[in-house]
């Protein structure tokens, strides 16, 4: 017996059997949790908008449509949900420090030196624009596609792959020029 994908899944959510969305809160409410803790920087509000995202799902479920991505989908909900939300608040981001670092980067275990850079990327994260650092999140983070980012925004993968790049020379230069300042 093989399990159902997360597409058949919201199918049958959408259909009428909404106990099958537990099954993808379970799976999706640690990678949302992170996509919001990496925007906003608040943990509680991270909490909140997870919780959120999911009434919005099952709310709309009705415009989920056969042969799409679940992910795609929810991404698109949580994303104009964190819009909202940032409309709302207007404030300043700072990334907590224990935020959720990419499998390639250092643990806790590793050296202080490791720690110190990854702390850098976060703070240099965290001063890029919204729309900015979302890609980075989405693509770099989350390992979304830049199809799937596309579809989400309503434009080409290749306009995509370009606001990816200058969002990560942007980066680049915000990170190299904090790595200069005094701490």
């Amino acid at each position: 017996m093989h399990s159902a994908t997360d597409d058949d899944l919201m199918l049958e959510v959408r259909d009428g059997d909404v106990r099958k969305l537990g099954v993808l809160f379970e799976r999706y409410q640690a990678p949302l949790f992170n996509y919001y803790l990496r925007m906003s920087g608040d943990r509680a509000a991270s909490e909140d908008l997870v919780q959120e995202a999911f009434f919005r799902i099952l709310r709309f479920r009705q415009t989920f449509q056969a042969g799409s991505s679940f992910a795609t989908w929810m991404y698109r909900i949580a994303r104009n949900l964190s819009i909202d939300q940032f409309r709302k608040s207007r404030r300043e981001v700072g990334l907590e420090p224990d935020a959720e670092l990419p499998a390639d980067q250092p643990s806790a275990a590793e050296s202080l030196e490791a720690k110190q850079e990854a702390a850098l990327v976060r703070r240099a994260l965290a001063k890029l624009p919204q729309e900015k650092r979302e890609l980075l999140v989405l693509s770099r983070y989350h390992g979304l596609k830049y199809e799937q980012i596309a579809e989400m925004l309503g434009c080409q993968a290749s306009a995509v792959k370009t606001r990816v790049f200058r969002a990560l020379g942007e980066l680049r230069q915000i990170y190299f020029g904090m790595r200069k300042e005094p701490l």
